[in-house]
């Protein structure tokens, strides 16, 4: 599996033109970033449920085409996001740190991550937030476990509850739900974090933010069916396999680093 220490060419030319591109709002905003590979069937529905406002900061939606083949880009350039463009596929994980980096350069006050498809409910946005907005937690983490879950049961509830146990004992955290993208950071702390995973980065964003020492949160959301499109999950033991191991590359790296990380700090 790919780990890359830093933006290649291709990547960097994403960045400098959407950058390029962009008009971020002229007061304090919320940079909403999402990674989407073929996702022209629902993009411009996602992007047309999100609020012009949040807990009185505007919304930006950023949005990386992860290599897509159909209309994703052009849907989500009309709906009126800043879209960077990856020439091929790169991973959900480099796709949010394109995206990271394109938000880090027009300057939010916070960034929120969510799916391109549909599952994560922008009805949850104000409590994901708030709690970076009014000085409670640095880092908000969606919970389905706390609020609702669609496709509840079966093998892959039992195992993300098995993978955030795991994660919890290793990172010292207590979160619910570690598999979830759905995530509220201070963009200033977010910049502090070392992200290298391309994929299952879900794992590793929690460690680092507790490694940082980032007061975190955690409150309900809702994880709804997907109703176009296709899971890009690994089929059968692949999907485990690779999350496991960015599990346990993202706690050693901490341990490698921990001179230059603080300790974590939660808030109920």
């Amino acid at each position: 599996m790919t780990r890359r220490t830093g933006p290649d060419v291709g990547t960097q030319t994403a960045i400098r033109s959407a950058v390029a591109g962009a008009a971020p709002p002229g007061e304090p905003f919320v940079a909403v970033v999402m990674s989407a590979l073929d996702e022209a069937g629902s993009i411009g529905a996602v992007l047309a449920a999100l609020p012009e406002d949040l807990v009185g900061l505007r919304v930006l939606p950023v949005v990386v085409d992860d290599g897509s083949t159909d209309e994703t880009a052009a849907v989500a350039a009309e709906a009126g996001a800043v879209v960077a463009r990856h020439p091929h596929n790169r991973g959900q994980g480099e796709g949010l740190r394109t995206g990271f980096a394109v938000a880090g350069a027009l300057g939010p006050e916070v960034v929120v991550t969510m799916d391109a498809d549909g599952q994560h409910d922008p009805a949850d946005l104000p409590a994901l937030v708030s709690p970076v907005v009014t000085g409670e937690a640095d880092y908000v983490q969606g919970s389905r476990f706390l609020g609702r879950y669609d496709d509840a049961g079966g093998a892959r509830e039992v195992g993300i509850k098995g993978f955030t146990r795991l994660l919890n004992l290793l990172a010292g955290t207590t979160v619910t739900d570690c598999t979830n993208g759905f995530r509220a950071i201070r963009a200033s702390d977010l910049g502090r974090m070392r992200l290298v995973e391309d994929r299952f980065s879900a794992a590793e964003i929690i460690v680092e933010a507790s490694a940082r020492g980032l007061r975190m949160h955690e409150v309900p959301v809702h994880i709804r069916r997907r109703t176009t499109g296709a899971s890009r999950k690994p089929a059968g033991p692949g999907y485990a396999w690779g999350f496991l191991c960015v599990i346990f590359r993202s706690w050693a790296r901490t341990i490698r680093h921990r001179d230059a990380v603080a300790p974590t700090a939660s808030v109920p």
